[in-house]
């Protein structure tokens, strides 16, 4: 049965689906209360701007023909009885207010006509600004009947008789705020059903295009993936610079292409792995078999055998046994080099006194060969920044290198040389020298590169001289000619005696 091909998670649906409501919602609301306010703004600019010469209107008209103080000095009730009766037969929410200079309620007949409501003073900030700009600039003044609250207003200063003062008109009085109140309620529930009906619409309507357009893309990506999941090695995004989510779609392809890059290097390694195995097994079989061989030989034939050919029978075993010990050393010191679990330990030391120590050691076996081995530059006292340890392993297969491959007579010499912040560690030969074609394999894991020889091939020792040299973030050159000998350079940061 074919198993039902998947889509994306309901999940992440449903979140799409919500944040878009959600923040359609909030900006329909947020709409909703800007244009309430915006709009409750531009009608009291607009009545302002309007009225703005009302309060000068009442001064030229009204105290131009009768005084609003009497001849006591007191408010002048009936003129502002009449003035208010007129005002208000044209418009009902205005409220006029005496105000004296220091802006002091001296009399409003919408205040309690006996006297007994406190009077009110309202600030003078507003005013002043009212009356430099000639009201041509929105602006709200105290409200004397609601204390704390500000409204649209227009003033004019009078001075009558040495009284200074001003007359102060709100526009837009009590009534006219139950009214407006009244009416602006039913104004917004209507704009807010009207808004919310156009915004769960429009919601919708985004919503839908919003989550297609998004994900489109992530469906293809989805479907790339589970190509890949399948078995599609080479699956992978086409353009993914055009995709509208680019960072995924390249960040896919690269992951892509990790994976089958480490699957190629695995297999690589396994195929390594298996030549390693086969190459190591056959020489581990040799000395064995010789081992095995004299052994039974010796079982069988120890009493006829002379005490000479006992002692060649057991030196042969013992050299078997060294070799099968040296073989089995070099594939668990490769082993552990492989698989980075060394780490190199520098510190500064002699390369000198560590070549004049190796040059003794294989003194012997050079001795056997007629091999001169040598030291060139001896007297200068070399230091180096590096593990002493490792050095000293790739320096001693280099060396064994070196006296394997050359025959009798021979030279195999280590040279020291200073070259600014380095010094040039060479072991060259005049030994059987390596074929070009041969040259790039040398290092490689139990690569023979002369089959027709009886020799041994470089097996393990330059692999392993090859990964020291890796640990030391240096490199190793080789120089060869057939017949002619071999050069292994390599360079190690010389350390400096302060």
């Amino acid at each position: 049965m074919k198993k039902k091909e998947k889509t994306l998670t309901p999940k992440l649906i449903k979140k799409l689906w919500l944040a878009f409501v959600l923040i359609i919602v909030l900006m329909g609301a947020s709409y909703i209360i800007i244009t309430a306010y915006l709009a409750n703004k531009y009608n009291e600019e607009t009545t302002q701007r309007i009225n703005a010469n009302t309060a000068n209107h009442v001064i030229n008209e009204k105290f131009q023909k009768e005084s609003p103080f009497l001849e006591d000095g007191s408010v002048n009730k009936a003129l502002f009885g009449d003035l208010m009766h007129d005002m208000m037969a044209v418009n009902h929410s205005i409220e006029v207010y005496l105000l004296d200079k220091s802006g002091t309620v001296l009399y409003s007949v919408v205040l309690d006509h006996s006297g007994n409501a406190p009077m009110q003073s309202v600030s003078l900030a507003p005013i002043n600004y009212f009356i430099t700009t000639k009201g041509e600039k929105y602006v709200l003044g105290d409200d004397p009947r609601n204390h704390g609250e500000q409204n649209i207003f227009s003033v004019a200063p009078f001075n009558i008789d040495g009284r200074e003062g001003f007359i102060y008109i709100i526009l837009a009085g009590k009534d006219f705020q139950v009214v407006s109140d009244n009416l602006f309620g039913q104004y917004f529930m209507k704009l807010g059903l009207g808004a919310i009906a156009l915004t769960m619409f429009f919601a919708a309507l985004i919503a839908l295009l919003s989550i297609w357009f998004l994900t489109k893309n992530l469906l293809l990506i989805t479907k790339t993936v589970r190509s890949f999941q399948e078995g599609d090695l080479d699956a992978r995004i086409e353009n993914p610079d055009a995709s509208d989510i680019a960072i995924l779609a390249n960040s896919f392809n690269e992951m892509a292409d990790t994976i089958v890059d480490n699957m190629d290097k695995m297999k690589s390694v396994d195929l390594l792995r298996r030549e390693l195995i086969a190459n190591v097994s056959h020489d581990l079989r040799t000395p064995l078999a010789i081992l095995k061989g004299y052994v039974e030989t010796l079982q069988m034939k120890n009493e006829t055998l002379s005490e000479n050919d006992k002692k060649e029978y057991l030196q042969i075993t013992h050299d078997n046994i060294d070799k099968l010990s040296k073989l089995i050393n070099q594939l668990f010191e490769y082993s552990k080099l492989e698989a980075e679990q060394v780490s190199p330990i520098k510190e500064p030391f002699s390369i000198t006194e560590l070549s004049h120590d190796l040059i003794a050691k294989f003194k012997v076996l050079a001795d056997k060969k007629n091999i001169s081995l040598k030291l060139n530059n001896p007297e200068d006292n070399c230091l180096v920044f590096a593990d002493v340890s490792l050095v000293e392993r790739a320096l001693q297969n280099l060396i064994e290198n070196a006296l394997k491959y050359t025959e009798d007579n021979g030279t195999v010499t280590l040279s020291l040389l200073k070259k600014g912040k380095n010094i040039e560690i060479n072991i060259s030969d005049t030994g059987t020298g390596i074929a070009v074609s041969e040259l790039p394999y040398i290092f490689d894991r139990y690569k023979q590169v002369d089959k027709s020889t009886k020799k041994q091939g470089y097996g393990l020792g330059l692999a392993i001289v090859k990964k020291i040299m890796d640990l030391h973030d240096t490199t190793i050159t080789v120089l060869s000619k057939p017949k002619e000998g071999s050069s292994f350079i390599f360079n190690l940061p010389a350390y400096q005696v302060n």
